[in-house]
């Protein structure tokens, strides 16, 4: 593939000019925020509280104890069980990883470098 010289110089500046303005990258900071993002965290929250591993875990007993005991089940039905069995164990399993591993990463400010170096960053942008 051979660039001709306008292809080269076009190659050229759309390079230069992202290198050169990379605050261009950072413009989808969590000011704004989208439309669905509140009602995706409140689900979340739902999945992952104790009422829903507490129906996870009677989910898997009613699914469990249907394939066991429910005789002869057609299908569609037995597929519908395995659905229901998948999402509990889903569910349960993330409870349970959360419980013995934590919500996950945590970043204490408490190193008075850290807020030093925050507290210039905020006075930067407060001033520009």
């Amino acid at each position: 593939m051979h660039l001709n010289k306008n292809q080269n110089l076009a190659l050229f500046m759309v390079l230069t000019i992202t290198f050169l303005a990379p605050e261009q990258a950072y413009a989808t900071g969590t000011a704004g925020g989208l439309p669905y993002e509140s009602w995706l965290t409140n689900l979340q929250n739902s999945v992952t509280g104790p009422v829903a591993f507490g129906l996870s875990i009677i989910g898997i007993v009613v699914a469990g104890g249907v394939l066991i005991f429910g005789g002869d089940l057609n299908g569609f039905f037995r597929t519908l069980i395995f659905i229901v069995l998948v999402m509990a164990l889903l569910v349960g399993a993330n409870n349970v990883m959360t419980s013995f591993f934590g919500a996950g990463a945590e970043i204490a400010l408490n190193d008075g470098v850290t807020q030093t170096l925050l507290a210039g960053h905020i006075n930067q942008e407060g001033s520009a």
